[in-house]
């Protein structure tokens, strides 16, 4: 693991924003929070697997945080730790996985549908409709967007490797 220094303070800076950015272009958003963007997660994922899941653990809350502030969808204070530094912090999984980016870049996004998951049985429930397990709901729920985010993510990244982008200033 790289020590933080100047550089890695301003990798992160700039990953969060295009992050951010990205997050703006939005394909479909579903009315309680969650939606299809144009690879919002990609920077993220690519910052934890190239500098590791301490870089990435910490990218991924910054950017919750950063989300928290521009978006904020708030029931309970547990559940925006939940939806937000926890999430997205679980982005930064990936990085344990830096020799094989398609296996982090799934945990990483697994981590952050496990968080939405429970703030959704717990929080969400109301949501559901009239004799549907919350449990069913909220899995149906966040994997509606989380999955298309995941083939996004995959596909991105599958580019960046055959091109060797993933490469660069490692």
């Amino acid at each position: 693991m790289s020590k933080i220094n100047t550089l890695v303070v301003a990798e992160i800076v700039i990953f969060v924003a295009l992050s951010t950015a990205l997050s703006y272009i939005i394909l479909f958003a579903l009315p309680q929070g969650g939606s299809i963007t144009a690879a919002s997660m990609v920077p993220l994922l690519w910052l934890a697997l190239r500098r590791g899941p301490k870089i990435g653990l910490f990218a991924g809350a910054v950017y919750g945080l950063v989300q928290l502030a521009v978006e904020p969808f708030i029931v309970h204070p547990a559940q925006v730790l939940l939806d937000y530094p926890i999430a997205f912090g679980a982005l930064g999984l990936a990085g344990f996985f830096r020799n094989h980016a398609f296996l982090g870049i799934n945990v990483g996004i697994a981590g952050r549908f496990l968080a939405h998951f429970v703030s959704g049985i717990i929080f969400f429930a109301i949501y559901a409709p009239e004799g549907m397990s919350p449990i069913i709901y909220s899995a149906i729920y966040n994997g509606s967007y989380l999955l298309p985010e995941l083939a996004i993510s995959i596909y991105l990244t599958y580019l960046a490797v055959e091109t060797k982008v993933l490469k660069i200033y490692t």
